[in-house]
């Protein structure tokens, strides 16, 4: 199978999240025969909801769509590194690959912090790529904060 990534329907999704005045965050999940299942932006203000990040979203609904707790056969691809309660979900979830594109020093939990899928608790540890999409990633990120500033 020829790898393609889904990384500009996630950029989409920040793109929308922005638009809405959520931090422009997008995920994507798609099935091992590469079709999009879910995806989501952060939706976290609209819902007052801090748990509402992009990632939560998309798998919670590509769990609704499999009829399944569990992913192990998919992927996420994400405009930002995932926090640590994302990565903790991830982790339950038994996503296959994770792909993400800003890095996030702050509040990453992926490459950053606590590295949750490096922690022995881990219940599973995706196969990890980043950097995709990873310039617009930031432009998005950096131009949502810079105009609330």
């Amino acid at each position: 199978m020829t790898f393609r990534s889904h990384m500009q329907t996630a950029l989409a999704e920040a793109r929308a999240a922005a638009a809405r005045g959520e931090v422009p965050v997008g995920a994507v999940v798609v099935s091992a025969s590469g079709a999009v299942i879910a995806q989501a932006g952060n939706r976290t203000r609209e819902t007052n909801d801090p748990t509402a990040h992009a990632e939560i979203l998309a798998i919670r609904e590509a769990c609704r769509v499999a009829g399944a707790e569990r992913l192990p056969d998919h992927d996420l691809y994400v405009t930002l590194e995932p926090c640590p309660m994302c990565a903790a979900a991830i982790s339950f979830a038994r996503i296959r690959r994770l792909y993400y594109g800003a890095a996030d020093p702050k509040s990453g939990g992926v490459a950053q912090g606590p590295r949750v899928f490096s922690h022995p608790q881990a219940h599973h540890c995706p196969e990890v790529y980043d950097g995709i999409g990873a310039e617009e990633a930031a432009r998005l990120l950096k131009a949502f904060f810079e105009a609330r500033r």
